[in-house]
């Protein structure tokens, strides 16, 4: 299927010229381009897909789908600062995607990284999106395409435990417990998690809010990359962004008053949210989600890995995430 969008805004070039290609870090490709139309009128886009796909990469087919469908189904109808999309190409039999956006950068955006700064007062910032997509998980009624992804992470089995023991104990599991660097305690971890997040009230959830997905744009923040978009408990969000954004001691000092901060934002949207000390043991669980994620990372360069690993494994320590998971 073609979203007719493709044939309205590429369909009338004059010429396309290239400008930069990059891959994120789930292995797909983000392709800056300008197009000069007929008339002498030029605009600058992003393509993002899979552009060179094998038996590796194609697995992520079915992600690049989820996000061209966040864009065409969710996207218009929340308040979020993200991407303006122009058009999707979508292959629903070959599960594949392409989604089309103008370009950021050329709107002076600049994109947010492990390796940057990032404060807590940052934080309020893009802890107010997460809020705004929460809040509107009345578009989950119906929406059978968004699923529970923490369950089908739970149960994957292309990263074995033996690859995950190597990967933690390689250097990016420097600097953390002997416990919390265990393939073995991490996967019933987030098995245990996965179990207890499909009985709490279900939220519109990003999945990957970490620096790397949150850009800067007129003094406010934005999100990108809706490939791990799915329901879930909010905590999934919220501990995972406030631990992966942070190093580790602002995270410690300012971690309860950005929750009750966040608490804030939904109860002015509306929701019911638990009682502080509830949604503070359920942020304290769901710190096993965002270092699962990083800890099987492997496509991302090096230093970002290890960053990211860092903090949220540290995370996982401070809030003895395990022992409140029973494991």
């Amino acid at each position: 299927m073609v979203d007719h969008g493709a044939r309205r805004v590429l369909g009338r070039e004059g010429g396309i010229r290239g400008r930069d290609r990059r891959s994120d870090s789930h292995g797909r490709d983000k392709v800056r381009f300008t197009v000069t139309f007929e008339g002498g009128e030029s605009g600058a886009f992003c393509l993002k897909g899979l552009l060179d796909v094998d038996e590796t990469t194609a697995r992520g087919g079915p992600t690049c789908v989820l996000e061209a469908d966040f864009y065409g189904r969710i996207a218009p109808t929340v308040d979020l600062t993200v991407p303006d999309c122009v058009a999707t190409v979508i292959d629903r039999e070959g599960r594949q995607a392409v989604t089309v956006m103008l370009d950021l950068i050329g709107q002076g955006a600049t994109f947010c990284s492990a390796l940057d700064s990032f404060s807590a007062d940052d934080a309020v910032l893009s802890l107010g999106q997460l809020a705004q997509l929460h809040a509107r998980s009345d578009l989950l009624e119906g929406a059978d395409w968004i699923r529970p992804r923490v369950s089908q992470l739970a149960e994957m089995t292309y990263v074995t435990p033996e690859t995950l023991q190597e990967l933690l104990d390689g250097p990016r599991g420097d600097g953390l417990s002997r416990q919390v660097r265990s393939a073995p305690r991490l996967i019933a971890g987030i098995r245990a998690l996965a179990a207890r997040d499909g009985q709490c009230p279900q939220f519109l959830v990003h999945g990957d809010a970490h620096a790397g997905n949150v850009f800067r744009l007129g003094g406010g923040m934005g999100l990108i990359d809706w490939q791990l978009l799915q329901r879930g408990g909010w905590a999934l969000d919220v501990a995972y962004h406030v631990n992966a954004v942070l190093c580790v001691d602002v995270a410690e000092a300012e971690e309860r008053r950005l929750l009750g901060e966040y608490l804030s934002m939904m109860r002015g949207h509306g929701l019911a949210m638990p009682c502080d000390e509830e949604a503070w043991r359920q942020y304290r669980e769901a710190a096993i989600y965002g270092y699962y994620l990083w800890a099987i990372t492997r496509r991302v360069d090096p230093p970002i890995i290890a960053t990211f690993v860092d903090r949220l494994g540290k995370a996982v320590t401070r809030h003895e995430s395990h022992a409140l998971l029973g494991i």
